[in-house]
């Protein structure tokens, strides 16, 4: 796989992508912290038919961080630009926070967004499950001595993720500070202001989104929590929903090849005219997987 980066211009400024194919963009949407190289082992499995386009999110990685705006609708400002940017309605495929600006994206702008792809992030999720995240993210925030320390830290927060993860994140997700030591490319104040944006209620995106859209779980999530995705499910009972075994909440880094799998046999389903980006509620509309 050859891969580039580029940057983009969105309503958050500047949007730092990697990119990968060509034909059908689709565009990968990683969770709060991480950035865009987590998903390189999901484009390696979609780049040969697709274009596919990882991004830092406005506050992450490598892309500018606005003082303010980090509201699901302002996450679907950037995700909206950029699709106007590729030229084509895009494939949308998101983990967690990301799961959360795709849903809101293709609410917001159907006609441009030919599918949804929402891993582990639903409406309902407990309050106590968030004020967990939000403790996880703020931990985060800390000064590692060399690489060494960043994988163990990695390790022991992220319990199975494969080394290949780990040695992603450590290496993609950090900058050298002056006295040599390791600080997270992630912003602290935009962090926070994320976190808490994520708390708001999405069950009325998810009850009104018409474009297709696939939902996914990992089987040992403790974002998403069986009752929380039963209710959901329930929510919306003609979108496919399903569970990934031996994955907790990181599911696209820890197993790639079934969430591809997955993702292929849901685009496959969906008639040709809506993959042109027409929009139709009853499009959404398949059986449960």
């Amino acid at each position: 796989m050859t891969l580039t980066t580029t940057t983009y211009q969105a309503p958050a400024g500047r949007l730092f992508a990697v990119e990968a194919g060509s034909g059908r963009p689709v565009i990968c949407l990683h969770g709060i912290t991480a950035n865009a190289y987590v998903w390189l082992p999901v484009m390696e499995r979609l780049a040969a038919d697709y274009r596919v386009v990882a991004i830092d999110q406005r506050g992450h990685g490598r892309s500018d961080r606005p003082a303010s705006g980090y509201a699901a609708g302002d996450f679907a400002a950037d995700i909206v630009a950029l699709i106007e940017a590729l030229g084509a309605p895009a494939i949308l495929i998101g983990h967690s926070l990301g799961a959360r600006n795709a849903l809101a994206a293709g609410l917001a702008a159907p006609d441009a967004v030919a599918a949804v792809v929402a891993i582990d992030f639903v409406p309902f999720i407990e309050d106590a499950v968030f004020a967990s995240l939000a403790a996880r993210v703020a931990g985060g925030n800390q000064r590692f001595a060399d690489v060494a320390a960043v994988e163990a830290y990695l390790r022991q927060r992220y319990p199975l993720l494969p080394a290949d993860a780990v040695e992603r994140r450590a290496r993609h997700g950090y900058r050298r500070t002056d006295d040599g030591g390791l600080v997270p490319l992630a912003d602290a104040a935009a962090m926070t202001a994320t976190c808490a944006g994520l708390e708001a209620d999405l069950a009325g995106t998810l009850s009104a989104i018409a474009v297709p859209t696939l939902l996914m779980r990992g089987a040992a999530s403790k974002l998403v929590s069986p009752e929380a995705f039963r209710r959901a499910r329930a929510l919306r009972p003609d979108l496919p929903a399903i569970e990934i075994a031996d994955a907790d909440h990181y599911v696209p880094e820890e197993q790639p090849a079934a969430v591809v799998a997955a993702m292929r046999s849901f685009l496959g389903r969906i008639p040709p005219a809506r993959r042109a980006g027409t929009s139709a509620r009853s499009d959404g509309a398949m059986a449960n997987g």
